[in-house]
């Protein structure tokens, strides 16, 4: 349940008009705009100034407000989706209101509130659910968005803050699994906060080693194990150790203005320089605007395997950074002091400023698998037959057709040769009982068991429902592979030619 600010918005259906009420907040000013909902500047109603209900638990002091008391109103339509569905996208927003409420950490961006709304004027916000967050002046994307390859004026203390929030939130028991620029936001007042909670998984397992998240991440930022993670039905497992890299990936960049410590052009050069890391076919290069100083401590960081990362915890790291940068925790309510003026950080000294938000983005992993072998078009002597299969999940917990939820949601293939892996599956996802067009079908894929014990190599190439763009912006997917274990079907296609 997550999403991108972009820098400028790009409304996707009807703007929510100024001065929409959402509880005791109106609409002010378009802020983001993405798949899954449109993000708006709000402001306190003025008819509710003053009153009970404004001085009621979910407000916040005006500094964490931003200016005039700003808030984000974020919009989660829940029209078209299963009750149950939308159930528990409510429910999400209630679990992150009591974390934030749990934490009251000045690095963690909090969740003030969250609105169902009732009929409305507005066409498809009926029962749409509307979080009500901190308002930040922007992120840290958009200070490395205008640093022109330069390290940032506050590159010390912003990452001493960002450490703070880490620790604090590792503490507590928790991963936060999408650790990324775009979701560390700066305050009015330069303060940071880790924003995003969306891919956040609670640890779990004997000694709270690991969680569970779905299939989803930004690939600049994944560790090298989390290219090649198991998929199950709970999705994948993370641990804080993925956190650990995400932050020297950060380090890196807020040193150097934005570079990636795995140079490339694409995703997926990028993504086979860490594996040639990870795999000890080359070694770690870091560029050498990054400080003597910081450098081991960056390094630790990017250990390539997770065994080795997790010897150097978030709290570790926290007082590491602490002692090269000799900022302490002296304002555990606001930012610690900038060390060149001995004020907090004026968000307007470091760049052109685009208002942002606690959201981020959730893009379906893609691996650099190499080339499908098998004929994917539609011609010559293979002409895709129009025959369909139903997909079935054997977890019967997630055999309810109305309740599409991302834990119950299952990958296909990019190559059926290639591992079932993370690394290998296409951004759309499909759920128990969905229909799928197959064109047909191979014996000579990667063996796959499922969670009763089914197993079997045969594949199903199938139609997606609308293209994807591959990670090679040259390609476009108009097909995937479904394991022949995740159907009942027994559909009448000719074998796939080689």
């Amino acid at each position: 349940m997550s999403e991108a600010p972009r820098r400028g918005t790009r409304e996707a259906g009807r703007r929510i008009p100024r001065g929409f009420r959402v509880g005791r907040w109106e609409v002010t000013e378009p802020i983001a705009d993405g798949g899954w909902g449109r993000v708006y500047e709000g402001r306190e109603a003025p008819e509710t100034r003053g009153t009970a209900e404004s001085r009621g638990a979910a407000d916040l002091p005006a500094e964490s407000q931003g200016t005039e008391g700003r808030v984000a109103l974020k919009f989660l339509p829940t029209s078209g989706l299963g009750p149950r569905q939308a159930e528990r996208l409510a429910e999400t927003a209630r679990r992150e209101i009591e974390f934030g409420t749990r934490t009251h950490h000045p690095r963690l961006m909090r969740l003030l509130d969250s609105v169902v709304l009732g009929d409305s004027e507005v066409p498809g916000l009926d029962g749409a659910v509307v979080l009500v967050m901190e308002r930040a002046e922007c992120s840290l994307q958009d200070l490395l968005d205008d640093a022109e390859g330069v390290a940032l004026p506050d590159a010390e203390r912003l990452l001493t803050e960002i450490c703070e929030g880490l620790a604090h939130l590792h503490r507590l028991g928790w991963v936060h699994g999408d650790l990324k620029p775009d979701n560390v936001l700066i305050m009015a007042d330069g303060s940071v906060r880790l924003s995003d909670f969306g891919l956040t998984a609670e640890l779990e397992g004997t000694r709270g080693t690991h969680g569970y998240i779905p299939p989803f991440g930004s690939p600049d930022y994944l560790p090298p194990e989390r290219w090649r993670a198991p998929l199950d039905e709970r999705g994948v497992q993370v641990r804080t150790s993925a956190d650990i890299w995400a932050l020297g990936v950060i380090i890196h960049q807020v040193f150097t203005g934005g570079t990636s410590p795995f140079p490339g052009a694409t995703f997926t050069a990028r993504a086979s320089a860490v594996q040639e890391y990870a795999e000890g076919r080359a070694p770690l290069k870091l560029d050498v605007a990054v400080p003597e100083s910081w450098r081991p401590l960056a390094a630790d960081c990017l250990l390539p395997a997770h065994a080795e990362r997790a010897a150097h915890t978030a709290e570790s790291l926290l007082e590491r950074v602490r002692g090269v940068t000799g900022h302490g925790d002296e304002h555990p309510t606001g930012s610690p002091a900038d060390p060149s003026g001995g004020r907090p950080a004026d968000p307007r000294r470091l760049g052109k400023r685009v208002p942002a938000l606690a959201a981020g983005a959730a893009v379906v992993v893609l691996g650099a698998c190499g080339v499908v072998w098998w004929q994917t078009g539609g011609s010559g002597g293979n002409t895709p037959a129009a025959a369909e299969l139903t997909v079935y999940n054997a977890h019967d917990t997630c055999r309810d057709r109305s309740d599409r939820h991302p834990t119950c949601s299952m990958g296909l293939a990019i190559d059926p040769a290639e591992e079932y892996v993370l690394g290998n599956v296409v951004d759309t996802r499909v759920w128990h009982g969905d229909v799928l067009v197959v064109e047909c079908a191979t014996e000579r894929g990667v063996p796959i068991t499922d969670e009763a014990g089914v197993r079997s190599s045969r594949w199903y190439r199938v139609r997606l429902p609308e293209p994807e763009q591959a990670l090679d912006a040259d390609t476009v997917r108009t097909t995937a592979w479904l394991p022949a274990v995740r159907t009942r079907s027994t559909p009448d296609v000719p074998e796939c030619a080689a």
